[in-house]
């Protein structure tokens, strides 16, 4: 199958399972698209591994082949024939894809799911899940400080994650460690001072990679929502007007993510 057409099937997938992150890929140059879209394929199908199955054994299954997958590219072997696979492989190098190997086995917190013990621990789970998938981007497209796109990542992981709560209770899940308005407004504000550190800090991110962080700059408005009205989690609320949002992405491919 030729590139294009691996990038394509790639960029089909994120564009029916994340279409935030398929705008903001779209935004990019179309150099840095060869590189996010088999990392958010990828990212979309370890994501929904625990929700797409019956059985946790048949998930651990699902997450067990990708690590395994992962493991062959760290180790220069022929990529399977996977239409994510393949172009993942060309992406990766060595060490990207032992990162996203931690990825995947962060996401096995999703196959017990037991809420998490403190907000310590929802953030360990943000950083090694939506700070680990940015800084290997980042550092797929060109130079970045790790701690800036991490801290960045972290933020843009707990805005969905909050705007998941109400689909992540539907499915019997108990997706804050405190559910009170309180605590979660105390939550969004963390997240809020996250973002703004890794802004201030926007210099240590070169002009290609902060293609990799096109999607944060929709996280500002979504915790600054939740920080003024934690009652909007639960209700489903956080989402953005439209226009917000289209204007957000165009300041993020201008590089003010």
């Amino acid at each position: 199958m030729p590139e294009r057409d691996d990038i394509g099937a790639c960029a089909a997938l994120v564009e029916r399972g994340d279409p935030d992150r398929f705008r903001a890929t779209m935004a990019a140059p179309p150099a840095a698209r060869k590189v996010l879209f088999p990392l958010y394929a990828f990212n979309l199908e370890v994501a929904r591994a625990p929700w797409v199955v019956s059985e946790p054994m048949l998930a651990e299954i699902r997450l067990q082949w990708w690590r395994e997958a992962l493991q062959e590219i760290a180790e220069g072997q022929p990529a399977r024939r996977h239409e994510v696979v393949v172009p993942l492989a060309r992406a990766l190098d060595a060490e990207g894809a032992r990162l996203l190997d931690g990825l995947v086995a962060a996401r096995r917190a999703d196959l017990e799911r037991a809420p998490f013990a403190d907000a310590t621990a929802l953030w360990a789970y943000l950083d090694a899940t939506a700070g680990t998938l940015h800084w290997v981007a980042a550092r797929a497209l060109g130079p970045a400080q790790e701690e800036v796109v991490r801290a960045a990542g972290q933020a843009q992981g707990l805005a969905a994650w909050l705007m998941a709560v109400p689909e992540l209770e539907a499915r019997g899940r108990l997706p804050l460690p405190d559910g009170r308005p309180e605590a979660v407004a105390r939550l969004a504000r963390e997240g809020l001072a996250r973002l703004a550190g890794a802004r201030a800090r926007r210099a240590g991110v070169s002009k290609a990679a902060r293609a990799a962080l096109i999607d944060v700059r929709a996280a500002e408005a979504v915790l600054q929502r939740a920080a003024a009205d934690p009652a909007r989690v639960a209700a489903g609320r956080l989402r953005p007007a439209p226009v917000r949002e289209r204007l957000a992405l165009i300041a993020a491919a201008a590089g003010r993510w």
